[in-house]
């Protein structure tokens, strides 16, 4: 969004990894100067308008069923060549630094730590193994393809659209019921794989630019990034972790937690290491910790972690479609360079089928521990995964944040876009197809069911010893309160053991949630009526209608 010459002051420094600590101090400034510079294209207009334009079509397709972000995508690149519309340009700076790590922090939230280090194997066969394949794979093609394009800076290709973005992919997986392990491999990749592939970025773009670098010297650099960061991270999360539940305050605790990932991110970065990393291992942490926190703090936290997830990820995913009109404008355009980038597309995805199956079973063939320890992954498994690669806006942002003396740019840039729109169109839209077509679906449902219900049986039964013991201690309470929480433990026990079978008639819990609602909603217009003709002031309104609000949310199971 800023002028040329502001974009090649900030990234090297931002981005291809400077050394100094001056030089990584100066991301932040560089983030602040791009938002508040008076020669970017895009100001606060422009940006409310793509902000809102694109939540409008994500209503659309959420509304009809369709995916996101590959309908925001469609629509970016129709209306990118409008007539009077103005150019939106991609800025790498507030990608990287204020898009991605919240994006990331919110994945991480979400996952399971337990699923997560039960699959950290093949979780590094995919984050670490096969973006450095693909690194090196495509940028041989693109070499071979393009032979104006040195080999280092075809490995700066290679690296730019190695990393995988999940986020379309997860929410399909979700639509169709993917089986959760699979689900933890696409998500778990999107979280560690930013981290390899910039690395990659950083020495690649060092040795385009004259930089010698060794072998040793980049294994360093990785190992540096990769352990400098989950470090970081996992300080951060630990001293966030107590700070939380000492504050004793939940819009504090969730304040606090807006702060962590650009805290963990920067506060990496000004040490060298990874900042993506970082964020992960922060998120995972907290995350894992969080029934430790207040009731209060999780169900603020989910409200404001689902609205800063779908805001910014219909923003990215407009964002991509629209570059079409910036990328084109910015590279002479021939036939060549069209199959060019196409092959270019064709490697990025064969490259990940032709690691998948070997990745899958040859470390099983080879390692009995492998075979005794982790259950087969299916043919099928493999195959939605490797079909489910892809690529989202961190690519665009990388190449976007290239040195403009760097040689071949402005070809990297435009085979980047080919590939980023590529992957999200062609694999996206056909990704349900494939899962339909395999009848790969996941059977974890009922064996959750029954989970749940021994455990709820367990907790019930722990609820009215406990309110047992206080009754014989004699707390005063009167029996018919008593009776009341006795057959409101017994109904919570119950009610998971009927989610089990197919009810022919609507089962007792079902009926009791279905007819207080309706209660509620009676109550609830009875206060609003009473507001709107001055018996009661607002501040009994919200107090009151908060009280429903909860118990509606108790009632209610997503």
């Amino acid at each position: 969004m800023c002028s040329p010459s502001a974009r090649q002051s900030a990234h090297p420094s931002a981005l291809s990894g400077a050394t100094s600590v001056a030089g990584r101090s100066a991301v932040w400034g560089q983030v602040m100067a791009t938002i508040v510079a008076q020669d970017c294209p895009m100001h606060g207009p422009e940006l409310l308008l793509l902000l809102l334009g694109a939540l409008l079509v994500t209503a659309v397709a959420r509304r009809v069923n369709w995916s996101a972000p590959l309908v925001l995508v469609g629509v970016g690149l129709a209306v990118s060549f409008l007539p009077g519309l103005p150019e939106f340009a991609l800025e790498p700076e507030l990608i990287l630094v204020l898009v991605l790590p919240p994006l990331l922090y919110s994945a991480a939230l979400d996952s399971s730590y337990h699923n997560f280090r039960a699959n950290l194997r093949p979780i590094g066969l995919l984050a670490v193994g096969l973006v450095l394949a693909t690194t090196v794979a495509v940028g041989l093609v693109a070499h071979a393809v393009l032979p104006g394009l040195s080999v280092p800076a075809a490995l700066v290709l290679g690296a730019v659209v190695a990393p995988p973005d999940a986020v379309a992919a997860v929410a399909i997986g979700r639509r169709l019921n993917l089986p959760r392990r699979t689900m933890t491999l696409l998500t778990g990749e999107s979280l560690i794989n930013d981290a390899t592939a910039l690395t990659a970025y950083k020495v690649a773009v060092a040795a385009t630019l004259g930089a010698t670098a060794s072998w040793g010297g980049s294994a360093w650099t990785f190992a540096v990034a990769a352990g400098g960061g989950a470090l970081v991270g996992l300080v951060v999360g630990v001293a966030v972790q107590a700070i939380r539940l000492r504050l004793g305050d939940g819009v504090l605790e969730s304040a606090l937690g807006l702060l962590v990932p650009f805290g963990a991110y920067l506060l990496a970065e000004e040490f060298g290491a990874s900042g993506v990393l970082a964020v992960v291992v922060a998120g995972l942490y907290i995350g894992h910790n969080s029934p430790r926190t207040s009731y209060y703090t999780r169900l603020q936290d989910t409200a404001v972690w689902r609205a800063v997830d779908v805001l910014l990820e219909s923003f990215v995913f407009a964002l991509i479609g629209l570059q079409l009109k910036t990328t084109a404008h910015a590279v002479q355009i021939t036939s060549g360079l069209v199959w060019a980038a196409l092959a270019v597309l064709a490697a990025t995805i064969a490259v990940r089928f032709l690691w998948m199956y070997p990745a899958a079973y040859l470390p099983r063939l080879l390692f009995k521990r492998i075979r005794e320890r982790e259950p087969s992954p299916g043919w099928r498994a493999t195959t939605v995964i490797s079909w489910a690669g892809m690529r989202g806006v961190v690519s665009l942002a990388a190449a976007s944040a290239l040195p403009l003396d760097l040689p071949g740019r402005d070809v990297i840039v435009f085979c980047a876009f080919v590939v980023t729109v590529g992957t999200l169109l062609l694999q996206g839209l056909t990704l349900p197809w494939v899962i339909r077509k395999l009848g790969f679906r996941g059977d974890e449902e009922r064996t959750d069911a029954l989970a749940e219900a021994q455990v709820q049986h367990a907790a019930a039964q722990a609820a009215v010893q406990r309110l047992d013991s206080l009754v014989e201690e004699g707390d005063g309470t009167p029996e018919h309160i008593v009776e009341r929480l006795r057959i409101i433990a017994e109904h919570r026990g119950n009610a998971a053991w009927e989610r089990l079978g197919r009810q022919e008639r609507e089962s007792p819990a079902a009926a009791y949630r279905r007819l207080r609602r309706t209660m509620l909603e009676a109550e609830r217009a009875v206060f609003v009526e009473a507001r709107d003709e001055g018996r009661i002031d607002d501040e009994v309104l919200v107090r009151v209608l908060r009280e429903l609000d909860l118990e509606e949310a108790a009632l209610s199971r997503e």
